[in-house]
């Protein structure tokens, strides 16, 4: 069953300025882990994020509950392979909007196979990915900014 109170709609630069206030937050940092090093800077943000609006290789969606912006959705392509990315405000989470807007998203993007990337110890977005038919596929280890030491990542994978 679908959640009605989640609603999906093209991110728009006005939203760019509350979606960077999300990812200030260092507890969802340092659970997201693989942030990158210049996050907390405004004018990168905003040039980068502006820059993916328009590329066409990103699919980038605003995550609303009852009209209010509450995180961004989106599919991009790193080494070849279609990644789906999300973060949730973290006064929001635990209350089933991640997986009802992923499956949302999904029914919108129809780039397979498509992958997603998880701190080992993100269990919150591994039960996401789990629901919404992503498979664990692997592991790898990379340099994680916000906790500032390598860290495991489970690689999940929808076909």
């Amino acid at each position: 069953m679908q959640d009605k109170r989640v609603y999906l709609r093209p991110t728009q630069e006005a939203d760019l300025e509350q979606l960077f206030r999300f990812q200030l937050d260092e507890e969802a940092g340092y659970l997201a882990a693989f942030m990158p090093a210049n996050h907390t800077d405004p004018v990168a943000y905003r040039e980068k994020y502006t820059r993916f609006l328009h590329d066409p290789t990103i699919h980038m969606q605003t995550i609303l509950v009852a009209g209010i912006v509450v995180g961004s959705i989106a599919k991009f392509v790193q080494e070849g392979d279609a990644e789906i990315t999300y973060w949730i405000d973290r006064s929001f989470w635990g209350q089933g909007i991640a997986t009802a807007a992923a499956k949302k998203f999904l029914a919108l993007e129809s780039a397979r196979p498509l992958f997603g990337r998880v701190a080992f110890d993100n269990v919150g977005s591994q039960r996401v990915l789990g629901n919404c038919g992503f498979v664990k596929v692997g592991t790898d280890k990379g340099f994680a900014r916000a906790r500032q030491t390598e860290v495991e990542e489970f690689i999940y994978r929808l076909a």
